[in-house]
């Protein structure tokens, strides 16, 4: 669903931000086996400006890193909880893209990530501008992480209705090692470009749907 304007990440999927906003599942983990439990949810907005999205974690204990700073990105954030997001263009290079990390604590992390490169991971001392929330209700068991990122970090294009964007969405358990996934990648690592889904930016109110289709920035 396309927003006419520009709000701070929001962590309330009752807010009239997210309220009509279809929920995209991911109930796997990398091998494709089902999920125990509830399962992640991600929600995705855009604007003239920026994509939003919206993870919804259920949890059963937090991995979080003790003394969190939210002022400055955090390198190797993934060793704790987090959720986050792979996502370039369709044209590009299937090895180069970007990652974005929430962390229940409202950590952040952002990556420029070319996979062809000796030390790839040295993509961490980019900055994209990418602003964050995040909240916890310990009451129900869920966390939930926000995302506001420029289009300009993620796309050379201006944001038109039809554009596609090659993307995938993890919910990553620090504590077990363990993730769930959108789209598995068959393969220890989430590192897997070339299974990556297709997120379209479109105009009116279509759903997510399954990972194997097509996904739809509301």
């Amino acid at each position: 669903m396309f927003s006419d304007g520009d709000y701070l990440p929001d962590t309330n999927p009752l807010s009239d931000f997210w309220l009509d906003v279809p929920v995209s599942l991911l109930t796997q983990n990398s091998y494709g086996e089902p999920l125990v439990g509830p399962p992640a949810e991600v929600q995705s907005r855009w604007s003239v400006t920026h994509l939003y999205l919206l993870f919804t974690c259920p949890y059963e204990v937090l991995c979080l890193k003790p003394d969190p700073d939210t002022s400055r990105e955090t390198n190797k954030l993934w060793q704790w909880d987090v959720a986050e997001v792979f996502i370039r263009p369709d044209s590009d290079n299937i090895r180069r893209y970007k990652e974005f990390e929430v962390s229940p604590q409202g950590e952040w992390a952002d990556l420029d990530l070319d996979l062809d490169r000796p030390n790839h991971e040295d993509g961490w001392v980019w900055t994209s501008g990418i602003e964050v929330a995040s909240r916890i209700d310990s009451r129900s068991s869920i966390w939930y992480g926000s995302m506001r990122i420029p289009f300009t970090s993620i796309d050379a294009r201006s944001p038109t209705p039809g554009n596609l964007l090659r993307t995938n969405f993890f919910r990553w358990n620090g504590l077990q090692r363990s993730s769930v996934v959108w789209i598995p990648t068959m393969k220890p690592t989430l590192h897997v470009p070339e299974v990556f889904g297709t997120l379209v930016l479109a105009d009116g109110s279509r759903a997510i749907t399954t990972p194997q289709k097509s996904g739809w920035a509301q």
